[in-house]
């Protein structure tokens, strides 16, 4: 099993690259399948999530071809089989992206129930109400979601709780339904835009993305297309709160500077100060971090994934400094391992209520889930001495060349995968 190994201390210097985002990444890759003509989509991040879902669009008769590290044509004219159970698809949770996309298209679909990582509760209940409203038939059996229908018609549907994946899979089923489809109370992350964007260059009909209102004019095809996915707010976050923990300086490039506004606002009310330029973001730490308050809650607000990033930085704050969970109800299963490194925090039901102790100490610890993973790898970074995290294939999952990155920072960090190299790692360290 393979670790990273950490030397802590090291102040984050430099310029880093940001990838594409993966969550738009994989409700893209779901959609182009919806095309029967060559689809090119260019800036997927070459992470583990994309590699299943690509693995899982080739199961069922699709063309799904990488023609180098962050490019795919996807081909949905050979598509011969709507039932998605391969195993490796209960891995992750956009999976269910394809139930949108083939139920759109063929009108019938049969995918595995979403996994991923283990953060709450996430049903999918939503995503099955706005099928079921188009006019679907959909039930829950063997572990497979099975949706058919003889035809779709476009119709109102409200939201009872924003919803990324309910707005996206909704849109998908919706943008070749006969007629008007109107989504209320609609998310507005970057991501649902951008899949929106998507759609409407293969020719699909939809208006106000990013509002909380979408509607969407169904049509009979769509049509190839090339595409950019838009860069990754969530990991150029995690190398902002990097570059804020370990004191440093560091430039995030290829990002766009509106979609980390409440992240930048966070990391100044720190104590941080932030430059923002056309498409990259500069933070540099050079002081005691100040304690404050956060909420998460959907976009425009604090996201949800940069929570246990930032729960790391406020543990080395001066003060005392809380933290709401607003989206997911067991998001704080990190806090035991950030404790083992000397953080003082107490969570109660959904709040975290952290004491600043001004630094954490190297130990070993185990990454429960994708951003907290990450999480904990910032607070090896910024500890003193040297931290091993166990269970990488989380992070893995979301981040591309992640601790090669990180180097290139200036940060002593290295994959391992033995005790004699974690001692070898020490040795040369010390």
């Amino acid at each position: 099993m393979e670790q990273y190994v950490i030397k802590g201390k090291q102040p984050l210097k430099g310029e880093v690259e940001i990838g594409g985002a993966k969550n738009a990444a994989l409700a893209i890759l779901a959609a182009a399948t919806m095309a029967n003509e060559s689809v090119l989509i260019e800036n997927i991040p070459n992470v583990q999530d994309v590699n299943v879902l690509l693995e899982a669009i080739r199961e069922i008769g699709a063309g799904a071809d990488r023609l180098d590290d962050h490019s795919v044509r996807i081909n949905g004219a050979s598509i011969t089989d709507y039932r998605v159970d391969h195993e490796y698809i209960k891995k992750i949770r956009a999976s269910y992206y394809l139930l949108g996309a083939l139920l759109g298209k063929y009108k019938k679909a049969e995918v595995a129930l979403p996994g991923g990582c283990a953060i709450g509760a996430r049903p999918i209940d939503l995503h099955i109400k706005g099928f079921r409203a188009l006019g679907a038939e959909v039930v829950i059996e063997h572990g497979l979601i099975k949706a058919s229908a003889e035809k779709l018609t476009g119709t109102h549907i409200y939201l009872d709780k924003v919803s990324v994946g309910a707005t996206i899979n909704i849109m998908m089923a919706a943008v070749m339904a006969t007629g008007k489809t109107i989504i209320e109370n609609a998310a507005k992350e970057p991501h649902v835009v951008d899949v929106a964007n998507f759609l409407g260059s293969m020719g699909a009909n939809i208006r106000g993305a990013g509002t909380d209102v979408i509607r969407i004019v169904g049509v009979e095809k769509l049509h190839a297309s090339e595409y950019t996915v838009i860069p990754d707010q969530i990991e150029a976050g995690t190398f902002m709160f990097a570059a804020a923990a370990t004191n440093g300086d560091v430039t995030v490039k290829n990002v766009i500077p509106k979609h980390l506004e409440a992240t930048s606002a966070k990391l100044h009310d720190v104590g941080c100060t932030i430059h923002e330029y056309d498409d990259a973001v500069r933070v540099v730490a050079n002081g005691k971090l100040k304690h404050t308050q956060i909420t998460t809650l959907p976009y425009p607000g604090f996201p949800t994934d940069m929570q246990p990033q930032m729960t790391v930085l406020l543990g080395m704050a001066d003060g005392t400094s809380t933290v709401t969970e607003s989206i997911f109800e067991n998001r704080f299963k990190y806090v035991d391992e950030l404790n083992r490194m000397g953080s003082e925090i107490k969570v109660e039901s959904n709040i975290a209520i952290i004491s600043g102790v001004g630094g954490y100490t190297g130990a070993v610890v185990n990454a429960p889930d994708l951003r907290a993973g990450a999480a904990l790898v910032i607070a090896g970074l910024a500890a003193e001495g040297v931290t091993v995290v166990d269970d990488i294939h989380y992070i893995e999952r979301g981040y591309e060349r992640f601790d090669e990155k990180l180097r290139g920072l200036g940060a002593v960090i290295e994959k391992v995968s033995s005790e004699k190299e974690i001692q070898k790692f020490r040795l040369k360290v010390s």
